[in-house]
């Protein structure tokens, strides 16, 4: 019944469109900085391996999550540097924008898992319930942003194409 209201009901949309301004300023803000702050993620992937997360007995929590980390991740920082700052900043624009909102959401929580499973905490878990409650509401969160005209754009051009194909089949 929630999902319902929150996928359908214009009172919905209006207070999804607050928390998507939100979460949008906090994304491109952080973003921003990075971009104009000549960002470098060596230091905090050295961290996350150096000390991981462990539970009440010692043992690591997300193992294999470190090894990701120091096998990928540091070999290819300067992936990450270029990836980390644009991606956070994307994200923010298509969430203050309302423009692709639910694919910018799945992002969002996407690095916001990364960074919690590298032993961030912060606001993410605020972040990461917050960016449930947008991905869950779908098309209606960015109903007052710029997903009213680009969302019927793509379905009617991007995928009229994909209904022609499956009708000859």
């Amino acid at each position: 019944m929630l999902v319902k209201w929150l996928r359908e009901n214009t009172i919905a949309a209006g207070l999804l469109a607050v928390i998507r301004l939100y979460l949008g300023y906090s994304w491109l803000t952080a973003g921003l900085h990075k971009l104009t702050g000549g960002f470098d993620a060596s230091g905090y992937l050295a961290n996350a391996v150096a000390n991981p997360v462990k539970g009440p007995d010692g043992g690591l929590v997300y193992g294999w999550y470190v090894s990701f980390l120091k096998g990928f991740a540091l070999p290819n920082v300067d992936i990450f540097n270029t990836i980390v700052p644009l991606g956070e900043f994307l994200i923010g624009l298509g969430l203050i924008l309302g423009c692709l909102t639910t694919a910018a959401m799945f992002f969002g929580l996407m690095m916001n898992f990364a960074f919690f499973l590298a032993g961030t905490v912060s606001h993410i878990p605020t972040d990461l319930f917050l960016g449930a409650i947008i991905l869950f509401a779908g098309f209606n969160a960015g109903q007052f942003g710029l997903d009213r005209w680009v969302i019927p754009y793509i379905r009617k051009t991007v995928f009229k194409n994909n209904k022609a194909v499956a009708n000859n089949a």
